[in-house]
């Protein structure tokens, strides 16, 4: 205590390792970009949860929590075991990223999959977090084959699918987790380290302002109820 920081130990306990002062600073940013979206259903669920519960604490942190899945918070993990996955047969050293990229888009079109890390349905053009990730990535020499697969995926995407998508946080945090050496099958967990923070910031508000029981009434008043047949 008071000689390792909280992410440097979280690191530490899953790789079996102390990482490098550039290592935590590039993990410690991952925590930051994922610990928060504002009102996703995993904080909706926190929130009405706490207001059902409000002395299980405990529980609507768990409520929160336990919706971590393919549409939020998982994507992580997926862009992680997508690149590591491509990278298995490739040679880092001699690569050329963008015939990689463009490979591995095919081959996911053809597969009728989507591309992990691709898209956001807020921010349409860049997703802020990326660039901040990479750069700082490349500050600290760790911008490894992962990061340098996701940018190319970037790249060259548009000419594959038609259309034009952000690279979202939650890939370059996944591919930026990977290049640490990170278990690519912890990855949702390290999402999961980071939204706790987040839903704690949620149940801090709910205690002050309630909004739970808001959120009920509204659905509850504007719900639609069907007889059944």
């Amino acid at each position: 205590m008071g000689k390792v920081g909280f992410g440097e130990l979280a690191f530490w306990l899953v790789a079996g390792r102390r990482p490098a002062p550039g290592e935590t600073r590039v993990f410690e940013a991952v925590l930051v970009a994922l610990a928060d979206h504002g009102f996703t259903p995993t904080a909706i669920a926190a929130r009405v949860t706490y207001a059902s519960a409000p002395e299980a604490l405990q529980g609507a942190l768990a409520a929160g929590l336990l919706g971590g899945g393919s549409r939020f918070l998982g994507v992580t993990e997926d862009c992680g075991v997508f690149l590591q996955q491509t990278l298995a047969n490739v040679d880092a050293a001699t690569a050329d990223w963008d015939a990689v990229a463009v490979a591995a888009i095919t081959a996911r079109r053809a597969a009728g999959l989507l591309v992990p890390g691709l898209g956001h349905p807020v921010h349409k053009v860049q997703d802020p977090r990326t660039p901040v990730l990479i750069r700082i990535a490349e500050e600290e020499g760790v911008r490894g084959p992962h990061l340098r697969l996701f940018e190319a995926i970037g790249r060259v995407h548009p000419a594959v699918l038609g259309r034009t998508l952000p690279l979202n946080g939650a890939g370059v945090c996944g591919a930026a987790l990977a290049d640490l050496g990170l278990p690519v099958t912890m990855l949702r967990g390290f999402a999961l380290l980071a939204r706790a923070a987040g839903l704690l910031g949620h149940l801090a508000e709910e205690q002050r302002t309630g909004l739970g029981l808001s959120i009920y009434r509204t659905v509850d008043r504007n719900a639609r109820y069907v007889t059944p047949e």
